[in-house]
């Protein structure tokens, strides 16, 4: 059960579909890093390698993996440093 790879893949795939259809740019850092660690868990089959062990190594794997993802795409898509987001004309205005 622990090396069960395709657990990861699927959690991942249900954080992306859950951030499509609620697009608070959270979900998707999460969905990387699990579809990340189960494509760890099935490169080092089934019980061999460092990703062979007790939950608590996936999880902190999963944890590495989707902070990292998190970071990169805020990396890449955040507002530069320094920068407010502001609003030239409110969807009120005529």
């Amino acid at each position: 059960m622990v090396d069960a790879w395709w657990i990861w893949m699927a959690a991942g795939f249900v954080l992306a579909i859950l951030e499509v259809l609620a697009p608070v740019f959270v979900f998707l850092g999460f969905a990387i890093g699990a579809v990340a660690t189960g494509a760890l868990i099935w490169l080092n089959g089934p019980g061999s390698g460092w990703m062979a062990g007790s939950v608590a190594n996936h999880m902190l794997v999963f944890a590495m993996l989707s902070l990292a993802a998190w970071a990169l795409l805020r990396a890449l898509f955040g507002l530069p440093k320094g920068r407010v987001k502001t609003w030239e004309k409110d969807i009120n205005d005529n």
